[in-house]
Formats: structure tokens, sequence, C-alpha cells
């Protein structure tokens, strides 16, 4: 049965942007534990001060992420949800701008995604109830050559997203057990206006069957049009 994100334990990827303290805010007020997990400390006493619980990490050196998982389970905490902000714009000047640093600077999002995925994989099958989410853009489904490297790493987000939601299903099906956990990309033009939905389409996650929304897309529109 459809369930609540109230006493769930949720890891927010890169959570100090305006998106990451909306999310904070509304799992916070829906009575979740919220993990807040940055590079920057003083960025992240914000988010401690509405609740949540921070935590330094790189989420682009795997080292790191495997031991923010160890302090975790250390504590017998196992993660139900995983929200990903790690993200980030460069580009502009056709094809002939999009260069190596700006590319490798976009990839951060994604070697983090792969990382955060890879060390709660466990956390979310075994959750009755685990939810993971990735930011994507509209940018993937109309790419244009100014913008061809954030296309690139959006694209290969979604991928990894669907890989996972892949993963989920078979685990499951394995198992001979009902679908539990769920894969869900948000695809937006731009976060500005919308950090507020974004966190409440992702609280909402946990009142839908998994089977309902495994592997699905879900575009966000500013909702005053």
């Amino acid at each position: 049965m459809p369930d609540t994100v109230a006493g769930r334990l949720v890891l927010i990827a890169g959570a100090t942007s305006a998106s990451g303290l909306a999310a904070t805010r509304a799992l916070v007020s829906a009575g979740a534990r919220v993990i807040a997990v940055g590079r920057d400390a003083a960025k992240l006493e914000p988010l401690a001060q509405v609740g949540a619980r921070p935590e330094v990490c790189d989420l682009t050196d795997e080292a790191a992420v495997a031991g923010l998982a160890e302090r975790l389970h250390a504590a017998e905490d196992a993660v139900d949800g995983v929200l990903h902000l790690v993200g980030g714009w460069r580009g502009g000047g056709g094809l002939a701008g999009q260069t190596d640093d700006d590319f490798r600077f976009l990839e951060r999002s994604l070697t983090a995604l792969r990382h955060v995925s890879r060390a709660f994989d466990a956390d979310l099958r075994a959750s009755s109830a685990g939810r993971l989410a990735v930011v994507s853009s509209t940018a993937v489904a109309r790419p244009l050559a100014g913008g061809a490297n954030y296309a690139a790493v959006k694209a290969a987000t979604e991928a990894w997203a669907r890989a996972v939601a892949q993963g989920f299903a078979k685990a499951a099906r394995d198992a001979g057990t009902p679908l539990a956990a769920a894969s869900v990309v948000f695809r937006v033009k731009s976060l500005d206006g919308l950090e507020d939905a974004l966190a409440q389409r992702f609280a909402d996650l946990w009142t839908v069957e998994a089977a309902e929304i495994n592997d699905t897309v879900v575009e966000l529109t500013d909702p005053a049009l």
C-alpha cells in the first residue's frame, strides 16, 4: 500500500542549494529524517538549522562516499531515499565552445551520482519503500550546440537512473517479492522558481506504489503557468 515519507531516512546529495534547502524543509515538515550532504560545512549550517543532519563529504570521491555509508550503517541507519542535486551549468559559445574543462566540471554530477547510488543501492532495495530521484534537463530532449556538454551529461544521468530502476526491478523479480524501490527522473528547464515544487513532488513519491513510478520521467513546470 502507498505510504508517506514520515519516519524515512532521506539523503540529499548536493544539499547546499536553494533546492536542497526547500527539499529539507518539505521533508522535515513531513516527518522525515534528513541527511544533508555537501562539501562545505558552513554552507550546510542553514540546513542544520531547519532540522537536517549535516554531513561533509566530497561526493566525487568514491572512498569518501563509502566512508559516509559506513558512518550511517555504524549508527544502524539505513537510507530510504536519495535526492541527487549535485549539478551546475557551464556552456555557450556553440559547439566550438564546449571545452574539456567545462565537460569535466559538469561530469562531477554524474560521478557523484554513480558513487552515491552504488553506496546506497542495497539500502534502497532493502527498504520497504526506497526512492531515488535525480534532476535532469529538458535539454536532453532538445540539445543545443551551445549546451552540448551539459545535455550529454544530463543524458548520461538519465541513463544511469534508468539502469538503477532496472536493477530495482530485477532484484524484486529474482526475489519473488513486490517491487518496493523506485528510481525517478525529474526533468526541468530550470529549477529557478521550482524549488518548492520539486521538494513536494519528491516527498510525494512515497505516496505512490513503486511499480507505478519506477523508471519514469516526470516533467516539472512552473505551477504558475
